[in-house]
């Protein structure tokens, strides 16, 4: 795997006032194994590279066509091998059996159109020295990272990694909207990060700079679901006009074979490489399935699954017992409490943003223990996204009964039922059943509530609310049934924001490439036709993926609850970890943002036991622990910063 920085601007002075090679330096950990560097009049280009295809020729900066063209590129293209030989016969010439190389010579044959050819995972930048032009993109969902900031003079920096642009000799300030809008999803919405001068560039996006226009980031690619009828429209035409059993089951069929093909022929491109690859194997369908597939192509394939000392904290039997079924060499991690404040902090630092997602820990821990015996890993990230797989999505169905009433009657019933008890059977399943999706449902993460936030937060806006966020992306829905709106909001949210985002960050903290098959466009493209009942039926999730792999996964699999990454932070919060909490807290420079006596009053609530407040600390204590190390530091390094905190 690899990270870059890419700089352009029409003063020439200005880039040179840039540090690139600090810039380059605190993310070495990306690529260990090689470093680049191409400069010229209005660009400056560093690159650090892990080898994964050990080929002659994969050096970057990479030039072509007689140096006309000049990319850094951070991913993998899987189809690579099928687009040189087609370019090869219109004429194209390669020098290496490089992915990038590839890159450049479709985008000399085919312009910005290019991004619409690659299967797999990419952040990169193109220099066109004729046309002095800059052409960059983003993959389809997100998996690789790609942040920017805009300075003077047309000048933007462009970075893998965020913590590189703070090196920018300007003030960074602490964006008071992303605070607000993280403490209620657990991390910052894209494009939008902590800090107000630095954004992302969004997913299935491409960008265009030159001399004589402006800065532009247009879509290249959106995820769009098969339109489909309501729930209650559904129902009544089910009972008015019946469609054929025989029907029914020729398009399941149809189906389940498109799911097990599709993804069968994405593991195996998937699995190209010349180095050692493994997979992250928990107790789940999603990585059973990758472990499953990949095996066929791989079979001495190696397995690592992340466990706590805690009872119920632990899918480490379920997942070897999976990897005895599959005959895979397997690897199990023990966390303690004890590592996980050693090195809570360091998680925190490669994070770059504040994402306070508990599952990071595993992650974090299980791929370095990874990285000693592979060099790249697959997981089963995004399956839930795209096959309907969380239990939240089970909840229209649930809510049926309430399509009935008439929605006159709902803000009525509604307000009778908040005036019971909190925690009274019923009350939260009127509250539900009689509030739209658009105002129930903003993700899988909802931490605090706005309300909440006027007690914990300083800086507000009265302007400022939840649904700001996810209202815009609602109105590409209307066409859609409420499991289908939760799956749309989550691949726009959820999955680029907090999902992706750990996963790749806490690979790249090992020097680990992670790779994830079901986050491809073919797959992708099967999964957005599937009906409501290929994905919910009664209190299974993802019924037909199950289904198509009933053949591949062991049984014991294929209809156990999810779990994800169950982290024991509840426990830890009252006991262990107590006095650690209070102590960064404390001691955290952000009286600004945060009321800390509410902050303390809920830690110690937490601890007697009054409520369970630990996801709300947990997203408080990361804010204020990547608050400490990036805007009350100056010395970004990871040596210098865990060496004055460890």
């Amino acid at each position: 795997m690899c990270g870059f920085i890419g700089m352009v601007s029409n003063n020439p002075d200005s880039l040179l006032q840039q540090p690139l090679k600090e810039m380059m330096n605190v993310i070495t950990h990306r690529g260990p194994n090689d470093s680049g560097v191409y400069e010229e009049d209005h660009v400056r280009l560093g690159f650090q590279r892990l080898s994964i295809v050990d080929i002659e020729g994969g050096h970057q900066p990479m030039g072509y066509f007689y140096g006309r063209y000049n990319i850094v590129f951070n991913g993998e293209i899987y189809n690579a091998p099928e687009l040189r030989e087609e370019l090869r016969a219109n004429g194209a010439r390669f020098d290496t059996h490089s992915d990038t190389e590839v890159i450049l010579a479709l985008y000399h044959y085919e312009g910005k159109a290019c991004v619409n050819r690659l299967k797999g995972m990419f952040s990169f930048m193109i220099w066109d020295r004729i046309e002095r032009r800059l052409f960059g993109a983003r993959d389809p969902f997100g998996i690789k990272p790609l942040f920017y900031r805009t300075l003077r003079d047309n000048t933007i920096v462009f970075a893998s990694e965020k913590k590189s642009l703070f090196y920018i000799n300007e003030p960074t300030y602490i964006d008071g909207e992303g605070a607000f809008h993280y403490m209620t999803f657990q991390y910052i919405p894209e494009p939008n990060t902590a800090t107000s001068q630095i954004k992302k560039v969004p997913p299935g996006h491409s960008f265009v700079w030159n001399l004589e226009e402006e800065f532009k980031i247009s879509a290249y690619w959106r995820p769009e679901f098969l339109p489909t009828e309501t729930i209650g429209k559904k129902v009544v035409n089910f009972l008015l006009a019946p469609i054929k059993k025989k029907e029914l089951l020729a398009e399941k069929e149809r189906f389940l074979t498109d799911i097990r093909d599709t993804l069968t022929e994405s593991v195996k491109r998937h699995m190209r490489s010349d180095v050692p690859v493994g997979a992250f194997l928990s107790g789940g369908i999603d990585s059973s399935a990758i472990v499953a597939l990949a095996r066929q192509f791989h079979p001495s394939l190696n397995t690592f699954t992340a466990e706590f000392k805690r009872e119920g904290y632990s899918e480490g039997d379920v997942a070897e017992e999976t990897a005895k079924a599959l005959d895979v060499n397997h690897t199990r991690v023990t966390i303690s409490v004890e590592d996980v404040m050693k090195e809570f902090p360091k998680i925190v630092w490669h994070m770059d943003e504040p994402v306070a997602d508990p599952a990071a820990i595993p992650l974090y821990f299980v791929a370095k223990e990874a990285s000693k015996h592979v060099t790249v890993v697959l997981s089963g990230e995004g399956a839930d996204e795209l096959f309907g797989g969380y239990n939240i999505y089970r909840e229209p169905q649930s809510l049926l009964p309430f399509k009935a009433i008439p929605n006159a009657c709902k803000p009525f019933i509604r307000g009778l039922a908040e005036q019971l008890p909190v925690g009274m059977k019923g009350r939260s399943f009127f509250i539900r059943g009689c509030t739209d999706i658009e105002d129930r449902f903003v993700g899988n993460a909802k931490i605090f509530t706005d309300s909440e936030k006027g007690k914990i937060l300083i800086p507000g806006c009265p302007e400022w609310k939840t649904n700001d966020i996810t209202q815009q992306i609602y109105k590409n829905t209307s066409h859609y049934d409420d499991v289908t709106k939760m799956q749309y909001i989550d691949l726009h949210t959820w999955l680029r924001g907090d999902i992706l985002v750990k996963a790749d960050k806490m690979t790249m903290a090992h020097s680990l490439e992670l790779r994830v098959p079901f986050l491809d466009r073919d797959v992708f493209d099967v999964a957005s036709q599937l009906p409501l009942r290929g994905k919910i039926h009664g209190r299974q999730t993802k019924v037909w993926l199950r289904e198509a792999l009933t053949e591949v996964v062991p049984a014991h699999v294929l209809h156990r609850k999810k779990l994800g990454f169950p982290v024991p932070i509840r426990h830890w919060l009252k006991d262990e970890m107590y006095d650690w909490a209070r102590n960064w807290i404390m001691e955290s420079q952000t009286e600004h943002l945060f009321n800390k006596a509410a902050c303390l009053e809920l830690l110690e609530n937490h601890r007697v036991g009054k409520i369970d407040a630990s996801r709300k600390i947990w997203t408080i204590l990361t804010y204020m622990i990547w608050h400490s190390q990036y805007m009350e530091n100056n010395h970004l390094t990871e040596r210098n910063y865990l060496h004055q905190i460890i």
